[in-house]
């Protein structure tokens, strides 16, 4: 290679690497909320509170490159807000929008919730915070949060879920974090909770939700479902599809909660594939009216039935 050549390369290289720097610059610059990209995302006119004006309470600044929205805190009518798909992990300009019901975190950066404005929110009702970086809810409080979502962060602990910070959260979706157990979840209003996709071992805490209806718990490492309790007196809905139930023995918690009971979802276990699963389910379960995605047939509810007598005959 002449000398030439070779300062040519050379010359390729460094270009390569300046273009390179410069890439890596764009990424990390700043950028924040401007009025421009605001007033784009604005819409739903609506008469303020006193009745006597009139001012957007939606905002949509979904997928913009945010790291920064200060200048949001000015639109104190705000109703409905979706900032998810940026960068941002101070949401601390939030705190002025005492009117917002409804927002849309997900795909930021947030990693805790300590110094964040949600206390300082009284009407928010819906809020969603899927893949984050949280890890655990310390800090937080949301007084009338219905609803909750917190999918795809990587929560290891549940313990700040206390009924006084949240006594109106219905459902919870704590899908895809980190949790080994359910213990920590202190909300006897509960309606559903959705847990799959942890690695949930054991369950504790559950006679704390009296009012569930929906436990949802697919693809966990559970091998008993011992932890079910009779204080879960509402409970029609439970999926712990994809675990590692392998005993018979495993499905007696069943009778726990048996007289509310209407679905159960065991698909995926090993339980399914050695032995007549759904027949032992109605053992412990009589009245249920679906296991997995069929319904319980006439056929096996009898077979349920003439086995449950024969244990009872043959009873010491």
């Amino acid at each position: 290679m002449s000398d030439e050549d070779e300062q040519t390369v050379m010359s390729d290289i460094e270009a390569d690497e300046n273009s390179s720097s410069i890439g890596d610059k764009e990424e990390k610059k700043v950028c924040p909320l401007t009025q421009e990209t605001t007033s784009e995302g604005l819409s739903l006119l609506c008469r303020t509170g006193n009745g006597l004006g009139h001012a957007f309470v939606k905002l949509d600044l979904k997928d913009k490159g945010l790291t920064d929205i200060a200048a949001v805190s000015s639109y104190i009518h705000l109703r409905f807000l979706d900032i998810s798909g940026n960068h941002l992990s101070d949401l601390s300009p939030l705190a002025s929008l005492i009117h917002l019901l409804w927002l849309k975190v997900d795909n930021n950066a947030v990693a805790h919730f300590k110094g964040q404005p949600f206390a300082q929110l009284p009407y928010l009702q819906w809020l969603s915070m899927a893949a984050n970086q949280l890890m655990d809810l310390d800090g937080f409080a949301g007084a009338a949060l219905e609803s909750l979502t917190l999918t795809g962060n990587r929560i290891k602990t549940v313990n700040g879920l206390q009924c006084g910070s949240f006594a109106n959260l219905m459902t919870l979706e704590l899908r895809g974090n980190s949790l080994d157990n359910t213990d920590g979840i202190n909300l006897p209003n509960l309606r559903k909770l959705y847990l799959a996709q942890n690695s949930i071992k054991c369950l504790k805490g559950l006679a704390m939700l009296e009012h569930l209806s929906t436990l949802h718990l697919r693809d966990n490492q559970l091998e008993t479902l011992q932890g079910l309790s009779s204080n879960m007196k509402c409970l029609q809905y439970l999926n712990v599809r994809g675990n590692a139930i392998t005993e018979e023995n495993a499905l007696q918690y069943l009778r726990l909660v048996s007289k509310t009971l209407r679905t159960v979802v065991l698909s995926n276990n090993p339980l399914v594939e050695t032995t007549d699963y759904r027949v032992s389910v109605l053992i412990h379960v009589p009245q249920l009216e679906r296991i997995d995605k069929d319904h319980v047939s006439p056929e096996e509810r009898t077979e349920a039935q003439d086995r449950l007598k024969e244990e009872e005959i043959t009873e010491p």
